[in-house]
């Protein structure tokens, strides 16, 4: 169990450095991550290598017993690059360029920058991979974070090579993108650009494929690093930092190439469920790597400097959002940053050491904290096995069902998914976030709701799923597209409509809530009646038949008044439902309660309040109350360290936390 932050000693005289480790090593740090934003410190000039620095602060991290995270510093080129080439800057889609400045200041697809970076990670990589100290690679920094598409001719050269290699020929191109349509019909690939400034909408295929490209442009970059840390001889474990539910980047995809997953959250204070959100987020770290722990490696211990307002987290909500991540599956608690910076743009972001001094909240709870951290046993990895629901989250998917020009324009995918996890969450149900093709028998229920893009690998592992047993429910605006982002012949639901037993004719948009709120005219809600209970249906109020399926619910108000809203097909053991709208956070929570109990799925405690999280690891029952009153739960086992539970029942006051080792 590591514990520790992004440590930036460039930023200070080296005559703080050994205040640094002292602190350090009273906090109980064990990891750093070193020289994450270093390359101008690491190489002044082309050519140039300077790493007596960085020898010398390894070496005393060795020495204090602290382990090394070596970044390969290529998140953020310094002045020099782009000062001798230009071309390695990136463009907007309106053709301006972004300068240097700030950081992330370069075009992933360049090959200046590409050529660059792979000599600055060849350098570090010969030096330091066989130092004792150095136990992890981290390669660039948060990749996309801040230019999460890139549009300039460095793009464009790479999307025509990209859509070559994808399509072989102009003519596969046109079919997919379906470019007789508005004469877009092309005749070789050097008339293709990125989705730059147009008159009017994209086309959907070209859109989808660019994105498809923006994730796998950044993709190479980090596995061109990876390669040249392998060749050099390094052994260690490799990784990057995800950013949780990040759209641009397809982590799915990304997590078969990264060693040990990490991730950067930030909850927001003021947001009263954002613990819920964050939980969403530690679940998929876990559900990338099955079995595998994964590393929080950036978090704040207090308030940050980058929203409207920034709020400081309340006494314990540090340790207690730590002690969540733990339990769903995280073997090393880290920080941004080590130090408080004394300048630049994140001055006022809180870090481990504040600006304050040792006299602060912060300090105690750090300290405390590592403390709490240090005492651990050994924990169970994340076995596979403990989560019986999957909520489904499809990067494609996401891309394409958030493009314009469809019956709603205003679909939040992932607010969709979020609701869906909330209602999960505040029954204590341990869940797994999955893309379609990874549904199997493990689970009881799967939630895939929008999943406009359904892939037909993805299509026979529902059907599957249900025709073993499980319980599944899909829709509103599902199986609509194939990969490409057509039609496919057939109508809708083509591909699940046999195992739903439904078939769709109409998606009934309504007009949203932001949109009711300016007084937009028209139908803003579908009211639905059934056996679970009333509720508000938004954005959709779909026009489905149940062909060979039982009505569980109806619309009871507007144009589709007395029309099926759920419904619910049998397939022996297994079930099959479709939900014609969103419903609102009380009906989801209510359609949530009938699933489970029709699935048979059990909470990991049963019977708590909303504010107290319950999450299994193994044979570890984590316990963390979110700033609720003071809570007793009954739970049976013993502390992690071998205690027995008194009367068999803890007691939690707010942002408290406690793990329970208990019997499977």
């Amino acid at each position: 169990m590591h514990y520790g932050a992004d440590y930036n000693p460039e930023q200070w005289p080296e005559e703080i450095w050994p205040d640094d480790i002292a602190r350090m090593r009273e906090a109980n740090v064990t990891l750093v991550n070193l020289g994450i934003f270093a390359w101008a410190r690491i190489q002044p000039r082309e050519g140039v290598f300077d790493f007596a620095w960085l020898d010398r602060i390894i070496e005393m991290l060795h020495e204090a017993g602290i382990a090394v995270d070596l970044a390969t510093a290529t998140a953020s080129p310094p002045p020099w690059v782009s000062a001798v080439y230009p071309e390695v800057l990136p463009c907007d889609e309106n053709g301006s360029t972004y300068w240097p400045g700030s950081r992330q200041a370069y075009a992933p697809s360049s090959p200046v920058y590409r050529r660059l970076a792979g000599e600055l990670v060849t350098a570090l990589a010969a030096r330091y991979a066989d130092h004792p100290a150095v136990v992890m690679w981290h390669i660039n920094n948060e990749y996309g974070c801040h230019l999460t598409v890139d549009y300039s001719d460095a793009a464009r050269d790479a999307f025509r090579g990209w859509l070559i290699e994808r399509y072989e020929d102009v003519d596969s191109l046109n079919a997919a993108w379906g470019t007789n349509f508005w004469s877009q019909r092309y005749q070789s690939f050097e008339e293709i650009f990125p989705p730059r400034k147009a008159p009017y909408s994209h086309n959907p295929g070209q859109l989808l494929d660019f994105q498809r490209f923006t994730s796998d442009t950044m993709l190479e970059c980090y596995l061109m690093e990876r390669e040249i840390i392998r060749a050099a001889g390094a052994t260690q474990p490799i990784t990057t930092n995800f950013m949780g539910t990040f759209k641009p980047a397809d982590y799915v995809k990304w997590a078969q190439y990264v060693d040990v997953i990490s991730d950067d959250c930030y909850p927001d204070p003021n947001e009263p469920d954002s613990f819920r959100d964050a939980a969403l987020t530690r679940d998929l770290m876990r559900s990338l790597k099955p079995g595998v722990p994964w590393i929080l490696m950036e978090q704040a211990t207090n308030a940050v400097n980058w929203r409207p307002a920034n709020a400081p987290k309340a006494p314990g909500q540090m340790a207690a959002l730590s002690a969540q991540a733990i339990g769903r599956g995280a073997d090393s608690i880290m920080f941004f940053q080590w130090r408080q910076s004394q300048a630049g743009a994140e001055k006022f972001h809180s870090a481990m050491l504040p600006h304050a001094g040792t006299g602060t909240r912060t300090w105690r709870e750090v300290t405390s904290f590592g403390k709490a951290l240090a005492d651990l046993p050994e924990l169970p990895s994340s076995p596979t096995g403990d989560a019986r629901v999957a909520l489904v989250l499809d990067w494609d998917n996401w891309w394409a069902v958030e493009a314009s020009d469809h019956p709603q324009n205003r679909l939040d995918y992932l607010a969709v998914v979020q609701r869906w996890y909330r209602a999960l969450h505040r029954r204590h149900v341990q869940v797994d976030i999955v893309p379609p093709e990874h549904v199997d028998d493990r689970y009881r229920l799967v939630i895939a709701p929008a999943l406009y893009l359904l892939r037909e690998s993805g299509a026979q592992a529902l059907t599957d799923f249900v025709e073993s047993g499980g319980h599944l429910i899909a829709g509103p605006f599902t199986d609509v597209v194939d990969e490409y982002d057509r039609f496919r012949d057939g109508g809708y639901l083509t591909q699940l409509g046999g195992i739903l037993g439904v078939t769709l004719e109409d998606f009934g948009a309504l007009v949203t809530p932001v949109d009711s709120a300016a007084g937009t005219p028209g139908e803003h809600t579908a009211l639905v009646s059934g056996v679970w209970g009333e509720a508000a249906g938004m954005l959709f109020a779909e026009e489905i038949a149940a062909t060979d399926a039982e009505v569980e619910a109806a619309f009871t108000s507007g144009r589709l008044a007395g029309r099926p809203a759920l419904t619910v097909r049998r397939s022996g053991a297994g079930s099959a439902r479709y939900l014609a709208t969103i419903l609102d956070e009380a009906g989801t929570q209510q359609i949530v309660e009938h699933l489970i109990a029709e699935a048979g799925v059990e909470p990991v405690i049963d019977g708590l309040p909303e504010h107290v999280e319950a999450m299994r690891r193994g044979d570890i029952v984590t316990l963390v109350n979110h700033g609720g009153p003071e809570t007793e739960v009954s739970v049976r086992g013993e502390s992690v360290s071998g205690e027995p539970i008194s009367d068999g029942r803890v007691r939690l006051a707010a942002w408290e936390w406690t793990m329970i080792r208990t019997a499977q």
